[in-house]
């Protein structure tokens, strides 16, 4: 994925087509269990964009939280 600024915020193109990434609600799932997440996602491929942040901090929380059960 590639940002391109555009007026003070990044537009996420996606690195494979070039499109835009649209905003959409997402499920992700993890050992049997789905949650619904607004992920920038590829209009054409489908492809998610998953920030390292995001990655790191609340779904690596939720993982752990998921596997301590």
């Amino acid at each position: 994925m590639t940002a391109v600024p555009e007026q003070n915020t990044p537009e996420w193109v996606c690195g494979k087509c070039g499109c835009a990434l649209e905003t959409k609600k997402i499920n992700v799932s993890y050992m049997g269990s789905s949650f619904p997440v607004d992920l920038p996602v590829c209009p054409q491929c489908g492809q998610v964009y998953i920030s390292e942040d995001l990655a790191t901090g609340k779904m690596a929380d939720v993982e752990q939280l998921l596997e301590d059960k």
